[in-house]
């Protein structure tokens, strides 16, 4: 599985013309070498695969990584920047998203001045869109473990208690389940607030007569899960109920959509154009969807700007929403697996509408 992933990084070092690629995200470094710890590097040349840490993670790589060598420094810059001119590399790629414009200028002030350094941008993320199949199993995971955590905690979701107490109360349902963490902060978003696509659980106190929005996740084995989910706490008003349905009817339409080879702006602007059609246009601006994996944002994105199109094994998010200001929201979401004949649902909770008791 590693050597198929550093060939395809191998790959990228060829269609760049480089001599060496310097990785430094957590994302990548557990990627391409299986490192989970929180600070290292790898080099990757046409013939080396060579990791870098200090002394505090030294025996924690020896343990996980997969390289041709592991090398410990005292300092990461003059490691790094030694290692170069060691090897004599001239043309280094480097993860621009991961590497701050500060380490880089150290880097390209301590490696030889003959070094040319190459920023690499979505290219590197891009070699983790396709899954493999234990990757799948364990995002699977991740969201059944998720789900169950939720199903445990909605006998708690009724008036009066506070959206930051089911946020914590869902993050140890999931942690008591085996969860590494929690993939983001948990969104919890009742009655007006959730009109915030991103209302990050709050001290407001949920109320009969409203919806209530969780947009939640757990991290297992490294891997991220995304599920949103909006209930009625009692009767709303006919108008948030209507709103639901359309949310439904959206995700319905982008979800039959899916299939190799479809534009991924397709699938958005399926979705876009039924809320659209229902009235609704101007409150939904976010994207449809998101990649998911080792972050919980990543390629592919699924959107009116994307220029990708869906491949067998590609891992996304289904996410249409409304969002009414100073009355309430909906967003229903789903992580998927793109199959060879359409989709599966990663994601397991039910999405039809759900009214609570109060």
């Amino acid at each position: 599985m590693r050597q198929d992933r550093i060939a395809r990084l191998r790959q990228l070092l060829e269609t760049r013309e480089l001599d060496a690629v310097l990785l430094a995200g957590s994302a990548s470094l557990r990627y391409f070498c299986g490192f989970s710890g929180s600070d290292g590097a790898l080099m990757v040349s046409a013939d080396a695969v060579i990791f870098l840490t200090d002394s505090r993670y030294t025996s924690q790589a020896g343990q996980e990584v997969v390289a041709d060598h592991i090398r410990q420094y005292s300092g990461k810059v003059e490691g790094i920047a030694g290692l170069i001119g060691e090897q004599g590399w001239h043309r280094v790629g480097f993860e621009a998203e991961a590497i701050s414009f500060a380490l880089a200028q150290r880097l390209q002030g301590q490696a030889p001045q003959e070094c040319d350094w190459q920023p690499l941008g979505q290219e590197v993320q891009a070699l983790r869109q396709r899954k493999d199949a234990e990757e799948i199993r364990i995002m699977a995971a991740a969201a059944r473990l998720a789900g169950d955590a939720f199903e445990e905690i909605r006998p708690t979701i009724r008036p009066g208690v506070t959206e930051r107490e089911l946020a914590l109360a869902l993050e140890f349902a999931m942690k008591r389940r085996g969860a590494e963490d929690k993939s983001f902060d948990f969104i919890v978003a009742s009655g007006e607030r959730g009109a915030l696509p991103h209302g990050v659980a709050s001290q407001r106190r949920l109320a009969a007569g409203e919806l209530v929005t969780f947009d939640f996740g757990a991290r297992w084995q490294g891997y991220c899960s995304d599920e949103t989910v909006t209930l009625a706490l009692g009767e709303v008003p006919a108008q948030l109920e209507e709103v639901y349905h359309v949310v439904l009817a959206a995700r319905r339409l982008a979800l039959e959509q899916v299939r190799p080879g479809v534009a991924l702006r397709e699938l958005d602007r399926v979705a876009r154009d039924h809320i659209a059609a229902s009235g609704y246009g101007p409150f939904f601006g976010h994207g449809l969807g998101h990649g998911v994996g080792l972050e919980v944002h990543e390629q592919p994105l699924v959107s009116g700007r994307s220029e990708a199109v869906a491949e067998i094994d590609m891992v996304f998010t289904i996410e249409p929403g409304i969002y009414l200001p100073g009355a309430g929201g909906v967003r229903i979401e789903d992580t998927i697996q793109v199959t060879a004949d359409g989709y599966r649902r990663l994601t397991c909770l039910p999405k039809e509408y759900s009214v609570l008791p109060v």
